[in-house]
């Protein structure tokens, strides 16, 4: 593998015509480091774990989606909206381009989850899910109800502390992910990488009150031994998705 593209807290390219709009709001970010090796044979043929002074990580992401919208269009309302909460891994292809893979993407909307599996071939799966706020604290809850293992579930509370001026190298390696790797078409070259542009994250500290989860177990990853080395909170922004990219990096057409 080349050396990866550096870690900029802005991203590299804006998107003219969007594929995908949204707002990902009161996202919770909470990492364990890992051995590289831990999760080499889970990343698509064609990438490597991204690392950060010798380490990789394993996200837990909880987030609210908000009025996903197709093509520059309006988001939708209600089949756009909804609780979501992802397991994720770092990773850098052949061209350098660092990105993340999602092992599991837990949604409470049946439609989007459908056309996320056969649309995207995204690991989308369908549970029952709330985010709710209370003061300065968010509790995120999910249960698994297809396609399984039915029951996975996690129960998430973080505290939100002080904003934080200036992110360390590690939090922007952990937030600042301008696109995501994955197996969007078929044949003998599936990896293509699907480019995202947001406005930076206004990053807080953040306590983490409640970790109860066995989703990080789900996706095929050892249970976490020791508390998370990084917890973040952000209330979130808008979000836009470009074309996905095929190895050559020359987007579908």
């Amino acid at each position: 593998m080349p050396n990866p593209t550096p870690v900029t807290p802005d991203a590299p390219a804006l998107i003219g015509v969007p594929l995908l709009t949204q707002q990902w709001l009161d996202l919770a970010f909470i990492h364990w480091a890992v051995e590289p090796a831990v999760v080499a044979g889970l990343l698509p043929r064609g990438t490597v774990p991204d690392t950060h002074d010798g380490l990789t990580y394993v996200g837990l992401v909880a987030f609210r989606m908000h009025r996903v919208g197709w093509l520059g269009l309006p988001g939708v309302p209600y089949l756009g909206t909804f609780p979501e909460t992802n397991v994720r891994l770092y990773s850098v292809d052949a061209h350098g381009r660092r990105g993340v893979v999602f092992r599991s993407m837990d949604a409470s909307r049946l439609i989007p989850v459908v056309m996320g599996r056969l649309g995207f071939r995204l690991p989308y799966l369908w549970s029952r899910m709330s985010v709710r706020r209370a003061g300065d604290t968010v509790t995120y809850t999910s249960s698994r109800r297809w396609p399984g293992p039915r029951g996975a579930r996690s129960l998430l509370t973080v505290r939100t502390g002080e904003r934080i001026g200036e992110p360390t190298g590690l939090e922007h390696f952990l937030t600042a992910r301008w696109g995501m790797h994955n197996a969007f078409f078929g044949g003998p070259e599936p990896l293509a990488y699907l480019p995202n542009h947001h406005p930076r994250w206004p990053l807080y500290r953040a306590e983490l009150l409640t970790c109860e989860q066995d989703l990080v177990t789900a996706a095929g990853l050892p249970a976490p031994a020791d508390a998370p080395v990084s917890v973040l909170y952000s209330p979130g922004g808008p979000v836009r998705l470009g074309r996905p990219a095929r190895p050559a990096g020359i987007p579908t057409p």
